[in-house]
């Protein structure tokens, strides 16, 4: 049986179909949401402080769908298509994330991260 089919996780020791890694990091984590202005005048949710054993792949498809908008999964952080930063802490806290490590900046940054 390899590691990734039902063996022990390498972090926590426990079986994979146990493993309770991604449960603490989610509440261990530090989030912080901001949006900044990009080209064009577009608006971008950025969401940042995940830690690494959360999978962002999954959660920002999870975050796409509950949002009704497009985005990626980029150098540790979630970009999203428009300002969400009025529901984002709801929507977190039903994922698993505590609301009070949600941190929303609502100012707004001139220049995106290119």
């Amino acid at each position: 049986m390899s590691d990734d089919e039902g063996g022990i996780c390498g972090t926590c020791g426990l079986p994979q179909d146990l493993c309770v890694c991604e449960t603490i990091a989610q509440e261990e984590a530090r989030i912080t949401v901001t949006v900044e202005r990009r080209k064009w005048g577009r608006l971008t949710t950025v969401i940042e402080g995940f830690d690494k054993n959360i999978e962002l792949g999954d959660l920002a498809t999870k975050l796409k769908g509950k949002l009704a908008c497009g985005g990626a999964a980029k150098h540790g952080h979630i970009e999203l298509q428009g300002d969400h930063r009025g529901v984002i802490s709801d929507v977190l806290a039903k994922m698993g994330f505590p609301e009070e490590m949600v941190q929303i900046d609502w100012t707004f940054q001139s220049r995106g991260r290119r």
